[in-house]
């Protein structure tokens, strides 16, 4: 039994760096902004999350994706506060980016987001809201972070994980228009990241990534 479960560990190590190495290849083809494959690193994550929990066995209270344990987590020193921090982020950086960048900042959102959300049918764009934030948490914190912590100090996880993250955000523009939307995302990003140290529990930045996402739709559509 010890052997078997020795193997599993082995095996879940070899993916987990397959996982990693490839979320990470994918990623920075969007320094190329008109490249269109960064988005399947959020796939393989979520892919290489579940089948290295199932093949190392990995317990559910000890999993990056619980539901059972989401309030105690939430309730966690802190954790409360830091969910809620992105929502002033999301504000700031559309009012301050139109500002700065003449009216242009909301457009440019749109422009990089139309791809994957229906801004023109508000049901079906909250659906892809809360979708993609679970999609992008379980992927970049219950894979990508929690992985790399086992490695490295936190800091340094949540750092690269976050510049990754941007970087597979940037999309065709002005480059200051360009640089401040990623940069903010970054900022975001290392907000997700300690949610996650905290709790353990990539449920908690997704509810952080949905209501901040839905504050920063909701503002552009009022600025526009």
């Amino acid at each position: 039994m010890d052997k078997e479960n020795n193997q599993n560990q082995r095996k879940g190590k070899i993916l987990t760096i397959i996982g990693l190495i490839a979320m990470m290849l994918l990623t920075i083809t969007k320094v190329v902004p008109t490249t269109s494959i960064a988005g399947y690193s959020v796939l393989v994550g979520i892919a290489f999350f579940f089948i290295v929990e199932a093949i190392q066995k990995i317990p559910n209270e000890e999993s990056g994706l619980r539901f059972k344990t989401f309030i105690r987590d939430i309730k966690k020193p802190k954790v409360i506060l830091l969910v809620l921090i992105p929502i002033l982020i999301a504000i700031m950086t559309l009012v301050i980016g139109d500002i700065v960048f003449n009216g242009t900042f909301s457009s440019h959102v749109i422009g990089r987001s139309s791809s994957m959300l229906s801004f023109e049918q508000l049901p079906l764009l909250m659906i892809q809201v809360v979708i993609a934030a679970l999609g992008e948490e379980i992927a970049w914190r219950g894979f990508f972070l929690d992985k790399t912590m086992k490695i490295f100090p936190f800091w340094v996880s949540a750092i690269v994980s976050s510049i990754l993250f941007a970087i597979g955000h940037i999309a065709i523009g002005n480059f200051g228009l360009v640089f401040y939307d990623v940069f903010t995302i970054f900022i975001d990003s290392t907000i997700y990241a300690l949610i996650y140290k905290k709790t353990n529990n990539c449920l908690v930045s997704t509810l952080s990534h949905i209501i901040c996402n839905m504050t920063g739709i909701f503002l552009t559509f009022i600025l526009m």
